[in-house]
């Protein structure tokens, strides 16, 4: 028995050892089952919720070192009591450390955020960068945690997406399983950031995948739940803001005041997403004129807050204090009116001079001032026939949000979840509606979307568009040799008259040849180097070009309705 133990224990061992092979390999090969699937989601909404409690206590940790808060919540109040001076240096040196972070580790000096992770999502098979996403996290957090006026949400969703795509990576995910397990880590970081579940998932469906598909829905359900238990552990279930009492709404007499109050968010909304942008462009336009160099450039933006904030400390940081404020009714009309101008303000130097952060966050507190202001003239113009001024801070926090986000259904529910009031569903709804509607047309349907076609990519246009550019002309011609190529010579007069498509180019550009020029073929080339001549490679034939996006759409839509 002495003999025979040892060696059933060597083969029981080399048994497992295989069996955990062959099941790697099935793995990377044919995909997970859906079980093995679900287990991965959980384990990413169980890894995202961690980074984003993490990110979070990072935050509340440098503002309470640095600004000597007792309550990160209640910063606003504590800095008026601050030296002049200690307000305008930290932003400062926040925005220094900023610089030189995204200078060192990332190609362009911008931070990544939400923008692209739908990218990502579209276009990657579900993949974001890693190197620059982690440097943008660091560098969000130095921000908000130095006074940044910006919110967590876009790098903590980009620090999901992180995550999702090492695990994509390491499994071999294809297009649509990368694409779900960044929605799960997307929702998971949501949810694990607001306390928000329901939220957290819809937010991945509608704004980062952009479809409903029922394949999709269970993981990231899982995922989110995940991430709502680790918020939960650490904080408890409360919501992030508390109402002072119950609200009350003249339920059929008000519905008007609240589309009216919609059309006015939307307009507020595009306010802010233009006034961002309007930022940027200054900047980069001054950075180029005055030669200055791109790590210094979010040190001029914390200057810019830091001076501003001096008078009025309420810009600093996500703003939660002067939300609730807001939502509770304690700030009075002309307070709450110069309050939204100034974050609006804040808020595009703070992402205009490249200093980081997300832009939910600003939206619910400019909402909420929107609203409050809105309800304080509504009410008393019409007092006997009107609720709580409380009410339109609520609804005007869901309303701008949704106009900025271009997403109407997870917003409404985030904001039902940050404030745990349900009662008042239908006004709020009636704001978001009125306002993602007006938002819609005064910007590329959002501001991440916006933000994405500034840079080339149009996604706004739907896959139609955006598919184009991910189909490559290389692997579509034929070359010169192949029998149905058309004559060489007819070729090079096409290319001697303009008509032709690079090699390295995709079916966006290619496409639209055929239509100009009303051919069945294009010939395409490879651009020498320096001086030397393009190369004739092959044709690209309208018809391949037409299978190739045919292919892609049906592709697309197996995924969307599956």
């Amino acid at each position: 028995m002495s003999t025979s133990d040892p060696s059933f224990a060597a083969r029981t061992l080399a048994d497992m050892r295989r069996a955990a092979r062959h099941a790697w390999h099935i793995l990377l090969t044919r995909g997970p089952s859906q079980f093995q699937f679900w287990l991965i989601a959980l384990f990413i909404g169980i890894v995202a919720g961690f980074a984003a409690l993490v990110f979070r206590k990072g935050i509340d940790w440098l503002q309470v070192s640095l600004y000597g808060v007792g309550d990160p919540r209640n910063l606003n109040t504590f800095a008026e009591a601050l030296p002049w001076y200690w307000i305008l240096v930290i932003p400062i040196v926040g925005g220094l450390a900023v610089g030189i972070i995204l200078n060192r580790f990332t190609p362009d000096g911008r931070v990544r955020a939400v923008a692209d992770v739908i990218s990502g999502a579209a276009l990657d098979n579900g993949r974001v960068e890693r190197r620059a996403g982690l440097a943008s996290a660091a560098a969000s957090l130095i921000t908000l945690g130095t006074g940044g006026s910006s919110g967590r949400e876009g790098p903590v969703v980009h620090l999901a997406g992180i995550i999702s795509t090492w695990v994509s990576e390491r499994i071999n995910a294809s297009g649509v399983n990368g694409r779900v397990l960044l929605g799960c880590a997307v929702a998971a970081g949501v949810s694990a950031s607001f306390n928000a579940p329901i939220a957290g998932a819809l937010f991945a469906l509608e704004v980062v995948l952009r479809h409903f598909a029922i394949q999709a829905f269970a993981p990231i359900a899982i995922a989110s739940v995940a991430g709502t238990v680790i918020n939960r552990l650490e904080f408890g279930d409360i919501t992030e803001f508390t109402l002072p009492v119950a609200s009350t709404l003249e339920f059929y007499v008000e519905l008007p005041a609240f589309l009216i109050l919609g059309l006015i968010c939307g307009v507020v909304a595009a306010v802010l997403i233009r006034a961002v942008f309007f930022a940027e462009d200054m900047g980069d336009d001054l950075c180029r004129r005055l030669h200055v160099p791109g790590w210094l450039r979010p040190a001029i933006a914390g200057a810019m807050l830091g001076g501003m904030a001096i008078a009025f400390p309420h810009i600093i940081g996500v703003g939660y204090e002067t939300t609730a404020a807001a939502l509770s009714g304690h700030l009075l009309l002309n307070e709450a009116i110069v309050f939204a101008v100034l974050k609006v303000a804040a808020v595009a130097i703070t992402l205009g001079g490249r200093m980081g952060g997300g832009i939910f966050s600003p939206s619910l507190m400019l909402g909420a001032l929107t609203g409050l202001a809105f309800g304080l003239i509504a009410t008393s113009i019409f007092p006997n026939v009107s609720g709580a001024h409380t009410i339109y801070a609520l609804a005007g926090m869901g309303a701008v949000a949704a106009a900025v986000l271009g997403a109407p259904i997870s917003t409404t529910l985030i904001v039902f979840e940050l404030t745990g009031d349900w009662q008042i569903g239908i006004a709020v709804m009636v704001a978001v509606s009125t306002s993602t509607a007006l938002g819609a047309r005064l910007v590329t349907r959002s501001f991440f979307l916006t933000q994405l076609k500034r840079r080339g990519i149009h996604l706004a246009e739907g896959p139609q568009a955006y598919l184009l550019s991910m189909t490559g002309v290389a692997g579509l011609i034929r070359p010169a040799s192949d029998d149905s190529a058309p004559d060489e010579d007819v070729c090079r007069a096409m290319i001697d008259k303009g008509i032709y498509s690079d090699i390295g180019s995709t079916l966006e550009t290619a496409m639209p040849l055929f239509e100009a020029h009303a051919v069945n073929y294009i010939p395409v080339i490879a651009q020498g180097t320096g001086d030397a001549q393009p190369v004739y490679k092959g044709v690209l034939y309208h018809v391949d070009a037409l299978k190739a996006y045919n292919l892609a759409l049906a592709t697309l839509s197996r995924e969307e309705h599956g």
